[in-house]
């Protein structure tokens, strides 16, 4: 009899480590996966703070041949501000979905904000035959691209973190660990969506 009870608590330590180490997995395939989004912001990260850094010189520059457009030079700095403080909010914490919308936000109204200032610069010949500005807009047109490579990588590290932690039997971990859904991304207003072209 003894041998019998032996077996079963045996088999049963047996499934009950196998479980556990399934678990593990699991849980560690999250973290990963968490880690591996978060990696992703910081890469669009630092293409945002390039255009951010941009943006004072492109309006200074700009500020010499545009002395009547003031208000919409005014729009692009107040709207860069508002772009690097939700910026650093979500830095702080990539897994926050609320801080994720609001830089989605900030960054559309800066892309509008830019669009505009480009399109009001196209009245100012000679503004467009400055080869500071031309420098400055081919910069932040080789930004706009790398921010959009950037953003796509990140949202597909989120989908896949999505995913991952939503499939079953993951999503019993994910609940039980505190694996919040990650925020993709993405701009609302269809007409901020295309980067600022210029023409000059």
């Amino acid at each position: 009899m003894l041998p019998g009870i032996l077996i079963a608590l045996l088999v049963l330590v047996a499934i009950l480590v196998v479980a556990g180490l399934f678990l593990v997995g699991i849980y560690n395939t999250l973290v990963g996966l968490r880690n591996r989004f978060k990696n992703a912001f910081a890469q669009v990260d630092v293409q945002l703070k390039r255009r951010h850094d941009l943006i004072p010189n492109l309006v200074e520059t700009a500020k010499g041949y545009m002395a009547h457009e003031s208000g919409t030079l005014t729009a692009v700095i107040e709207a860069r501000a508002k772009a690097t403080q939700a910026n650093v909010r979500f830095a702080g914490n990539p897994a926050d979905p609320a801080a994720m919308r609001e830089l989605a936000q900030a960054e559309s109204g800066l892309s509008g904000a830019l669009g505009r200032l480009m399109v009001v610069s196209e009245n100012y010949p000679q503004l467009k035959a400055d080869a500071t500005m031309r420098s400055l807009m081919e910069e932040l047109a080789s930004t706009e691209n790398r921010i959009a490579f950037s953003r796509q990588a990140y949202n597909d590290a989120v989908l896949d973190y999505n995913t991952s932690r939503e499939v079953f039997p993951n999503v019993f971990v994910a609940n039980s660990f505190g694996f919040l859904p990650a925020e993709f991304f993405k701009i609302e207003n269809e007409a901020e969506k295309a980067a600022p072209t210029v023409k000059f």
